[in-house]
């Protein structure tokens, strides 16, 4: 299962039913998730930009989309962000087939800066 972060701003309706009802809300979020085939991981309020912060397991993108969408047509937010989260062996392995594949691709400032060098007798780097 992939990994996914949930950031949400609560519209301003939402926040003023928290008040007059409070209520953590994890476990509306946790049969959502549930319903997609995704494990409820972490639920925090927060501070700042975003006022809840999930971490949840779902089967795939698809389903993290379809959470998110699920969230935004409920009215209850303002906004939100997901981000795709990698363990870190899901990193470590990402890195060795980046390392692998490196001579796949050249960015186009590359090319630029190696006749740069040329131009002034420098060795282009590597």
């Amino acid at each position: 299962m992939a990994h996914y972060m949930f950031r949400l701003a609560l519209a301003p309706e939402t926040f003023n039913t928290l008040l007059a009802n409070p209520d953590d809300h994890r476990d509306a979020s946790r049969r959502l998730i549930e319903a997609h085939g995704g494990t409820l991981r972490e639920y925090y309020f927060a501070f700042g930009r975003y006022d809840a912060i999930i971490i949840a397991e779902l089967p795939d993108n698809v389903d993290a989309a379809a959470v998110m969408m699920t969230a935004a047509a409920s009215g209850g937010f303002a906004g939100g962000e997901t981000t795709a989260l990698l363990t870190p062996e899901e990193a470590v392995s990402a890195m060795r087939r980046a390392a692998e594949k490196k001579a796949a691709y050249r960015a186009p400032s590359a090319r630029r800066r190696r006749a740069a060098g040329r131009a002034r007798g420098r060795r282009p780097r590597r």
